[in-house]
């Protein structure tokens, strides 16, 4: 999606009427003088006032951004930079040119999540990026610390199944169907001439290679290479991206200086380097000892038939005790502990970083060895022992997914925030899309690869099949897709009749929103049908909900069919009904086309991201939503751009206010930008704070981030941001499918200013031929927010804000910072907690507030 900054900074002065109050494109009227505040002591220095402007999702060039084709960088690398237009670069010599005008400085990111190729590679790393989101979404909660822990736990158990997963298929692909299956079947590789040196022959004959434990030995360099590319693209993007330094100083756990901060205030929320690291190197342990299990379990089940080694049998067994020992010690590490927030953990725990590896690798290395022994009567038939791994992991991912449900639902209980997503159940549904994805992904390569050996029809199916294909839960898994897409696609033909029905009813307020413009059908219909389509994003938690819920009840009938049956399901219904027996055979075909051809697809979005930029940034956008949050559940998640654009924003916010005592600065963010904003303004100390107006706008603070993150973006959270503000207004439209308003309403405190929002806009600013704006107007949506003539002034309402607080005009006492507790990690005293507050809901259509001053406070 374009950033509003794309467009030129020129802006329209053109003048609106606000709408009656049923208008569903409501315009807001003229903003009049700001309002006193506190007094200060008087201002000295330049009294330069800035605009640091951050761009959204999709990213934004810095000419862009400041309309103007000369510009210079300030500070930055080619990674992440502030721009100045040139002609503003020395601004701070000539102080009395900027005397009623701010400094434009403009903020770019979009590297950060689209810049080389190889940000086609994060393509594999979306369930880890997914599971990691479901971290974030907890309900807020009040003393609720044990449930918190588990809430925590429960998730980081559930992403160590999605990298087991993952390595899991690799080994299936090259394990079993290459090494095991093909290779050991003369039907198979006799029309393969790259698998010929280790293929055996008719009577188990062949070359040194084709002893099925030196084969699965030499294809275990595959699942070892993909555990390898994991460790390094998470090491590297974490010295790339996560290495930055926070701001404040350490604040220690128990220091009275905690207690009551949001979350995000705390210096460690953005720098997690030691669980990061701790995390990193379990899930590298966690995918070798995958390979190991996988060769060891083969080798030692040989050993224990007719004709095996004693001896290699004993070296076997306590191989496998070395591995499970390994894996108790994996679990270990993932649960022992949580993220430290209160202070920058800049300690390393180098024994468990560089010892658990160690110890996997080794003990791949010799399962690799044990398994390439002599053994002249082994032979491979059928599918590779150990097939049912994928049940036992399905298994697990449910049952970790249902507890955490009920954690969420306890949680939320304690203390219910209005609006929350799925009423606490929103990491449950999360997390199990993250799972349904690890397996499209394992499912999809496993079957394509199986289709592609078998040749001809599905793999493993008929008489005629050259190898017995993937395991037999794997085509069940995939033949739930087709009844996933049908239920989606029901639910999908329901929003599209709610659209159409919404639309029409908001006809007629539309039309009155323009008073004295000549009607025409055409234009109301995209104005109402624009509009309409805006709200379908706060219906994506039932879209959520439903594709969770189907995909766990499917998932379940698909282990129990695998479990009762043994068979695909086409040859489990056999002698059923011709209805029923159509019916699996139906969606057996059609899953396993599905499922492959997503893999196809997915692997073409890759190739075409890495050479084409413009797919490159489309991607960028994914990311840009999805890697805000810092990588607490799974380290191998894309890395998170906010660990070194927050610091960033921070450090320019301190440093140039830092200066000058009198200096003011307005931090404008569009969309994503805004959260950006927010979290950078979090991190600043509360005598900056004072310095420092938030102008958000297409902002999805509260649409977003308030309703999936309640525990860090909630009401009280928000509030919290907006007392510790000398000013914020957010800007909104109703025909914006991604931004709203904040709800955050003052009128329980009229000396703290007007409400935060301004809104909803009028879009478009015109609706037919004016003599003000010949030309039709386009209806701008999420974009250009610039456009709209009370973009500048509220910007100048904030700036005068600042002004007037820091020359003391109000006389009115600084009001202290908000205390709230969402979060019991950071709650202000456990005997006297403080209610969750919501802002009062805005019905769509009706006028925006009457507003009692030029800008928030």
């Amino acid at each position: 999606m374009p950033s509003d900054h794309s467009h030129s900074r020129a802006r329209k002065h053109a003048t609106t009427q606000p709408a009656p109050a049923t208008s569903a494109a409501t315009a807001t009227s003229a903003a009049p003088a700001a309002p006193q505040k506190k007094s200060r002591d008087a201002p000295h220095g330049d009294g330069l006032s800035l605009e640091l402007l951050v761009h959204g999702v999709g990213g934004s060039t810095p000419q862009e951004m400041l309309g103007d084709p000369r510009t210079e960088r300030v500070t930055g690398d080619t990674t992440a930079a502030v721009h100045r237009r040139t002609e503003d670069k020395d601004a701070e010599r000539r102080p009395e040119e900027y005397a009623d005008k701010p400094v434009p400085e403009a903020y770019c990111w979009s590297n950060l999540t689209s810049g080389n190729g190889a940000r086609a590679l994060w393509l594999i790393l979306l369930p880890f990026m997914v599971v990691n989101l479901a971290h974030w979404m907890r309900p807020a909660s009040h003393n609720r610390h044990t449930a918190v822990r588990v809430h925590g736990l429960l998730v980081r158990l559930v992403a160590l199944s999605l990298t087991v997963l993952l390595i899991s298929a690799v080994c299936e692909v090259a394990l079993d169907l290459i090494a095991w299956q093909c290779a050991g079947g003369s039907a198979c590789a006799d029309g393969r001439s790259w698998l010929a040196f280790m293929a055996a022959g008719p009577e188990g004959t062949g070359g040194w290679w084709s002893q099925p434990g030196r084969r699965l030995a030499l294809a275990a360099l595959l699942p070892a290479a993909a555990t390898t590319l994991l460790w390094w693209l998470s090491h590297r993007t974490w010295s790339a991206y996560e290495s930055q330094p926070p701001l404040e100083k350490a604040v220690n756990e128990d220091d009275p200086a905690a207690d009551g901060r949001p979350p995000l205030s705390l210096p460690g929320f953005w720098y997690g380097r030691r669980h990061v690291a701790r995390l990193r190197a379990a899930h590298t342990a966690a995918g070798f000892l995958t390979v190991a299990a996988a060769l060891a379990a083969t080798s030692t089940r040989h050993d224990r038939g007719p004709g095996g080694s004693p001896v290699l049998d004993l070296f076997g067994w306590g191989l496998m005790v070395l591995i499970v020992a390994c894996a108790v010690c994996v679990v270990h590490v993932v649960c022992r502990r949580a993220r430290k927030e209160s202070t920058p953990d800049r300690h390393v725990d180098t024994l468990t970083v560089r010892a658990l590896p160690g110890a996997a690798i080794a003990l791949t290395v010799l399962a690799a060895v044990h398994g390439s022994w002599n053994r002249p009567d082994w032979k491979s038939a059928g599918s590779l022992p150990g097939d049912e791994t994928f049940g036992v992991l399905a298994v697990l991912q449910g049952t970790l997914v249902v507890a955490l449900g009920v954690v969420g639902l306890l949680l939320y209980r304690t203390r219910p925030v209005p609006r929350t997503a799925l009423t606490g159940l929103a990491p449950a549904a999360v997390a199990m899309l993250a799972c349904a994805l690890g397996g499209v992904l394992s499912g999809g390569v496993a079957q394509r690869v199986g289709d592609w050996l078998d040749g001809p029809g599905t793999s493993g199916v008929g008489k005629e099949a050259q190898i017995a294909g993937p395991p037999t839960v794997l085509t069940w898994q995939a033949s739930i897709i087709p009844l996933l897409l049908v239920g989606v696609l029901l639910l999908a033909c329901w929003f599209g009749f709610r659209v159409w029905r919404t639309s029409r009813k908001l006809t007629d307020d539309v039309q009155a929103g323009y008073p004295g413009a000549l009607p025409d059908e055409g234009r109301t219909r995209r104005i109402a049908g624009a509009v309409a389509r805006a709200g379908l994003t706060d219906q994506a938690p039932w879209l959520v909900a439903t594709v969770a819920a189907v995909t766990l009840v499917l998932g379940g009938v698909a282990v129990l069919g695998t479990t009762l049956t043994g068979k695909v399901p086409s040859e489990a219904a056999a002698g059923a009904p011709d209805i029923v027996a159509g019916f699996a055979g139906t969606v057996q075909a059609l899953g396993s086309w599905m499922v492959g051809f997503g893999f196809l697809l997915f692997l073409t979005w890759g190739r075409r991201a890495y050479r084409d930029p413009s797919a490159r940034r489309t991607i960028g956008i994914l990311w840009d939503v999805g890697t805000f949050w810092p990588r607490s559940a799974h380290p191998f998640a894309p890395p998170c751009y906010a660990e070194r654009a927050v610091p960033d924003l921070a450090w320019r916010m301190a440093m140039w206010t830092d200066k000058e005592p009198d200096r003011r600065l307005v931090i404008s963010g569009h969309s994503q930008g805004s959260a950006l904003a927010a979290a950078a303004v979090w991190q600043l100390d509360p005598r900056t704070r004072r310095q420092v107006a938030l102008l958000t706008y297409g902002s999805p603070l509260e649409r977003l981030y308030g309703r999936w993150f309640p525990a860090y973006f909630g009401p009280s959270r928000l509030s919290a941001l907006h007392g510790d503000l000398e000013c914020w207004r957010n800007l909104w439209r109703l025909t914006d499918p991604i931004g709203g308003p904040v709800r955050l309403s003052c009128a329980h405190d009229p000396e703290h200013g007007p409400d935060v929002d301004r809104g909803p806009l009028l879009d478009p600013l015109a609706y037919g031929r004016t003599r003000e704006q010949p030309l039709p107007e386009p209806i701008l949506a999420h974009s250009d927010y610039q456009a709209d003539p009370v973009f500048d002034s509220e910007r100048d309402g904030l700036l005068a804000r600042l002004k007037a607080a820091r020359e003391g005009l109000a006389g009115v006492p600084h009001q202290p910072p908000h205390q709230h507790s969402d979060d019991p990690d950071h709650s202000a005293h456990p005997d006297h907690p403080e209610p969750e507050r919501a802002a009062p809901e805005k019905r769509e259509g009706a006028r925006a507030h009457p507003e009692r001053g030029r800008s928030s406070g």
